[in-house]
């Protein structure tokens, strides 16, 4: 990836770029840039020839939480001759500097952020850790230790193998439906 845009940057910009949200559709719902076109980073791939016809008529932002994903995605259009932007520290970074996050209308249940997903999947794999360490076999208190140090090394590498995992569960896919009308509109703007 060659640029990184601040917030600042991206909102005096927003009009003329081509907002592509690379996190999963529930992280999606729930709030992302006005205009964003979701396409999860898993996804990228099949989307590369819609990415690389809007590519042609405007400057590509790509968007997750933090920013690390994002340019995973940049690193990935880059190697295909795609140019794309990522937005310094993702949506986060942009609803702290008083952005607008859009959410769809919809009369489904709102689906968790992935992080709140992360927080809870850990926090009962300890826990379960823990109980059965009580009360089978002490050894079961190395399932605690591990997810302890799984998270000490998600901080350290700003990676999340957890995330990654969750991220493949039905609820934070898209359906073939979702993706395929998001590339065709994608094509359309």
């Amino acid at each position: 990836m060659n640029t990184t845009l601040t917030t600042s940057a991206v909102r005096e910009r927003l009009h003329t770029l081509v907002v592509i949200d690379v996190r999963t559709p529930g992280e999606y719902a729930g709030g992302h840039l006005p205009g964003a076109h979701n396409v999860p980073l898993d996804q990228l791939d099949r989307a590369l020839p819609a990415l690389r016809e809007a590519a042609g008529r405007g400057d590509l932002l790509m968007v997750c939480a933090s920013g690390t994903r994002s340019q995973n995605a940049g690193t990935t259009l880059s190697s295909n001759g795609i140019p794309a932007a990522s937005l310094e520290g993702g949506t986060a970074a942009w609803a702290s500097a008083g952005g607008e996050l859009h959410r769809p209308a919809t009369t489904a249940a709102p689906k968790w952020a992935m992080d709140r997903q992360v927080r809870l999947t850990a926090g009962s794999v300890v826990l379960l850790g823990l109980l059965l360490g009580l009360l089978v076999h002490p050894a079961f208190q190395l399932l605690s230790a591990g997810v302890a140090g799984g998270l000490v090394f998600s901080a350290v590498t700003n990676t999340c193998g957890m995330a990654a995992m969750l991220s493949k569960l039905p609820w934070n896919r898209p359906c073939q439906a979702d993706l395929d009308a998001t590339l065709a509109r994608l094509r359309n703007s």
